[in-house]
């Protein structure tokens, strides 16, 4: 097994099964030995989700007629090749070479031939054929159209620069946690060890640490000075937001909703002395990551896997502060996630707006009076932001807004939106409600 070989078996699980990115190299990356076969792995996949529409137009202007259902691999492996020669510092004949013998691992000696030729043509004709698919905007920002019409639609203005920061790889972020080093020593720290790092805007506590064999997945990010004793943890700038906007009193009794992975449950014990603090999560996998995250720390919740609609975990206490990290369309974090853009369909937005109502009456109701929540996503889609906080006001009439006053972000009719890529952060929306 070799990186390209590996990265047609996974792109499979993804694009013909409909299986996370992120769960199949979890499985599957472990079966490398070498950290650089993994890591070009991990390239190859994340690139050729990223550029999937851009890549499938290259390739049916080279295929006379496309391949059989059966050999959807041979397919796949084409769009590796392309990938390898628009987007990758391989050189064009070694590119070519090396995914040309993938047919001999996939068992497919007939394709040989095939896979040689297309990829050659497309070198010859290279100049032709991208000039053609970038006249069609759509194309060359590689989103599918219904997705690339409703940003165009919502973010008249912002549209383009969206969806190039969708196909730009993230930055890896950190969040120095404060109970332990403060971010200027902890910066201090990555200094001597030669690592460079600048500060997140708007944060207390983010940090990006700038290019290295760490950021480019070489090493693992367990490598950082101090990781493994908690004083750090991988979190975008946008999400670190959500523990100062949730600005919870001292002896809170509070509920992090939908808190796996832990990220931000994690984040309000490092920030806050909190009294009680509930996380609930409905996934049995999931609330062993928030365990773990939370281990590491050294921190503590009261961790509870249920459905928060039910009740039947809630001992009857009203909440001080409820953060509800709503599941969303995630069109927010499609930098980090590019399966997004193929695995979600149009018509999954007006089912995540149910759920998203649906948790936000339900969570309401355990709600103290004098009590917020902070109501999240990490779409920039408004049937999923402004729109639901407006029905819930309007249908609530014990709910008020707290204006979110901040330089970060635009102003919506109801909460704030952070677009992907501004300050480089991901997309996210936040909105504080208050209870009379």
């Amino acid at each position: 097994m070799n990186s390209r070989s590996l990265a047609t078996q996974i792109l499979v699980e993804v694009i013909i099964h409909r299986h996370s990115l992120s769960d199949c190299l979890e499985n599957n990356l472990t079966v490398l030995k070498d950290s650089r076969d993994r890591a070009l792995t991990k390239i190859l996949c994340y690139g050729v989700l990223r550029w999937q529409i851009h890549l499938e137009d290259l390739l049916s202007q080279l295929l006379s007629k496309p391949l059989k259902t059966k050999d959807q691999d041979i397919h796949l492996l084409l769009l590796i090749g392309l990938y390898q020669q628009l987007y990758l510092r391989i050189p064009d004949h070694a590119a070519v070479s090396e995914t040309v013998n993938v047919t001999k691992n996939l068992e497919k000696n007939w394709a040989k031939g095939l896979v040689n030729a297309v990829l050659r043509n497309f070198q010859r004709q290279q100049t032709t054929l991208l000039a053609k698919i970038n006249a069609k905007a759509q194309i060359r920002l590689s989103h599918p159209l219904w997705l690339f019409e409703r940003l165009k639609q919502e973010w008249s203005e912002q549209w383009e620069q969206v969806m190039q920061a969708n196909n730009q790889h993230p930055p890896l972020t950190l969040r120095v946690n404060q109970r332990i080093i403060s971010r200027n020593d902890y910066l201090t720290l990555l200094q001597k060890n030669q690592l460079t790092a600048t500060i997140v805007p708007y944060t207390t506590n983010g940090i990006i640490l700038e290019n290295t064999d760490i950021t480019k997945g070489e090493q693992g990010v367990t490598q950082l000075p101090g990781f493994k004793e908690g004083w750090i943890s991988v979190q975008d700038g946008a999400a670190q937001i959500a523990a100062t906007l949730l600005d919870i009193p001292t002896d809170a009794n509070v509920l992090d909703a939908c808190a796996a992975p832990g990220g931000k449950t994690a984040h309000l014990l490092e920030q806050y002395e909190i009294k009680t603090l509930v996380a609930i999560d409905n996934k049995p996998n999931r609330i062993t990551k928030l365990t773990e995250t939370l281990q590491r720390l050294n921190l503590s919740a009261i961790i509870k896997c249920a459905d928060i609609k039910d009740h039947t975990w809630w001992d009857g206490k009203l909440f001080d502060r409820i953060l509800l990290d709503a599941p969303c369309s995630a069109t927010g974090v499609i930098r980090r996630h590019p399966d997004i853009k193929y695995l979600r369909q149009a018509d999954d937005i007006k089912k995540m707006a149910i759920q998203q109502q649906q948790l936000l009456e339900s969570l309401w109701k355990l709600l103290k009076s004098g009590g917020g929540l902070l109501y999240v996503t990490c779409s920039v889609l408004a049937e999923e932001n402004h729109l639901q906080i407006a029905n819930f006001l309007k249908i609530h009439s014990d709910a008020q807004e707290r204006k979110i006053v901040a330089d970060w972000g635009h102003t919506m009719p109801h909460g704030r939106q952070i677009l992907p890529g501004e300050n480089n952060m991901d997309g996210f929306y936040y909105a504080y409600l208050t209870k009379e």
